[in-house]
């Protein structure tokens, strides 16, 4: 990738008319009007002197093939290989990015009762779908399916993490949890079982019953999707 490449002849944006300037765009027309370039812009604050700062946004999301779930996954010296952008502006980025993820995560607290696999996933996937390595997460849930709590269990690689089955239940029992459902997630994207998914699955199973907490659901997350071993039957 070329982040060198010069731009000949850019207008500033104070050159732009005043309707097309990414924040009197906002001021006259309401956010959604927006390109995501043009947020990003109003982010960046400025560009180089080579490109204004919705030029360098726009060559930043080309960078990610304009996938936001890409560009969320990014890191302060991700954003600091282009030309225009230091450590201030890369850190406004990542925590621009991180507030939204933030809010997404807020909303936990309007869906207290799980339904199906899905709020499951809705819940988990702005928590989990970015991250670079593995984490495995409980839902400790009442005998109406409402949460209780949610934990982390267990950090991993890129490749797995270790969920230690003592851990779950122990905090299973001092919640009285009546049901449970193990989430983790993917980094890789592959949304199938590993054998060590599976088998860790039917040990939570079994002690669940002889605790009498039901082990409800195991999802698996990843930024395109989610895996249900209940909806697949495996539960």
């Amino acid at each position: 990738m070329d982040n060198k490449v010069k731009y000949q002849g850019a207008l500033s944006i104070t050159a732009w008319a005043e309707e097309d300037r990414p924040r009197e765009k906002l001021l006259l027309k309401g956010r959604s009007s927006l390109t995501e370039a043009e947020l990003l812009a109003i982010i960046l604050g400025s560009g180089s002197r080579s490109e204004t700062a919705v030029d360098l946004a726009k060559r930043m999301l080309a960078n990610w093939s304009n996938d936001l779930n890409l560009l969320a996954k990014q890191n302060i010296p991700d954003f600091m290989q282009f030309k225009g952008i230091g450590e201030a502006k890369a850190i406004s980025i990542v925590a621009a990015l991180e507030f939204g993820r933030r809010r997404q995560l807020a909303k936990v607290k309007e869906r207290r009762q799980i339904r199906s696999s899905r709020d499951g996933f809705m819940i988990f996937q702005p928590l989990l779908a970015d991250l670079p390595h593995e984490e495995f997460w409980v839902l400790y849930l009442n005998r109406s399916n409402k949460i209780i709590q949610r934990e982390r269990i267990s950090v991993g690689g890129v490749a797995g993490t270790i969920a230690d089955i003592k851990i779950i239940f122990k905090r299973a029992v001092e919640l009285l949890a009546s049901g449970i459902i193990l989430i983790h997630n993917h980094p890789s994207g592959n949304l199938q079982p590993s054998v060590a998914d599976k088998q860790l699955t039917e040990k939570v199973v079994k002690a669940g019953k002889v605790l009498e907490v039901a082990a409800l659901d195991h999802l698996i997350i990843t930024d395109a999707g989610y895996y249900s071993f209940a909806d697949e039957g495996l539960i």
